[in-house]
């Protein structure tokens, strides 16, 4: 660790580093799905079908819009929510029924610090749980590190949504704590947790994906041999 003129310790330089591109709409293609920019005129059917597959509101209760009652009143929710220029959504498209099964976004965009959150992470019953669900993060995650470059990548979620911050752990996100009453969200008040992924970890959680996804990890009834985070930390 470096100290400066005052023998005071700081960070190590970054001489090579410059601003990076903000997020654009671009189509990621999977072997299982495919990200595409959200066309809420396309999607909003084939989306509100997909979660009312849940059988109730429960989808909605940590994100800031819905529940729903109708295919217009999703459309709306979504066009009216509020969100940075820079913000860019994702449909999830599953590559065997050519239909979005869920949906996430880039947001919180900071090109000059380089880092970057994945957020309205919604992921509906077709898509949970899915081989097509880790690899459509898989997807986002390279976008954000391998071709944009990076540094840090957030996520953050209701305190009380653990389901949220397991999964996010799961793919390799670490916790660094919670902020406390930090947001007035929905009437009731807010704890927020945060994690994040930093360039550095970047690929060690990219090979662990990787290994996870490949055919030879999951039994003829298509159970996982290896869970991801097992298969990350064997890498470590």
């Amino acid at each position: 660790m470096p100290y400066n003129e005052y023998q005071q310790e700081v960070a190590e330089p970054l001489p090579d580093w410059v601003p990076r591109e903000l997020p654009s709409k671009v189509v990621k293609e999977g072997r299982f799905c495919t990200l595409v920019p959200l066309d809420l005129e396309k999607h909003s059917q084939d989306l509100f079908e997909a979660f009312e597959l849940v059988g109730d509101g429960r989808t909605w209760t940590y994100l800031r819009l819905g529940p729903f009652s109708t295919v217009a009143e999703f459309k709306k929710g979504w066009e009216d929510l509020p969100k940075e220029a820079t913000d860019v959504f994702f449909s999830i498209i599953d590559n065997n029924t050519n239909k979005p099964v869920g949906l996430f976004n880039l947001r919180r965009c900071d090109p000059h610090n380089g880092t970057i959150e994945e957020g309205y992470v919604t992921f509906s019953p077709l898509l949970q749980r899915t081989k097509m669900a880790t690899e459509a993060n898989y997807l986002l995650a390279s976008y954000v590190f391998d071709e944009l470059k990076y540094r840090r990548y957030e996520w953050q979620c209701v305190n009380f949504n653990k389901p949220s911050a397991n999964a996010a752990m799961r793919l390799g996100f670490k916790y660094e704590g919670t902020l406390r009453q930090n947001m007035v969200f929905k009437g009731r008040t807010r704890d927020t947790i945060w994690l994040s992924i930093i360039d550095n970890e970047w690929n060690t959680c990219k090979k662990a994906f990787e290994l996870w996804l490949q055919d030879d990890n999951f039994d003829s009834e298509g159970n996982q041999i290896q869970r991801l985070q097992d298969i990350r930390e064997s890498l470590l």
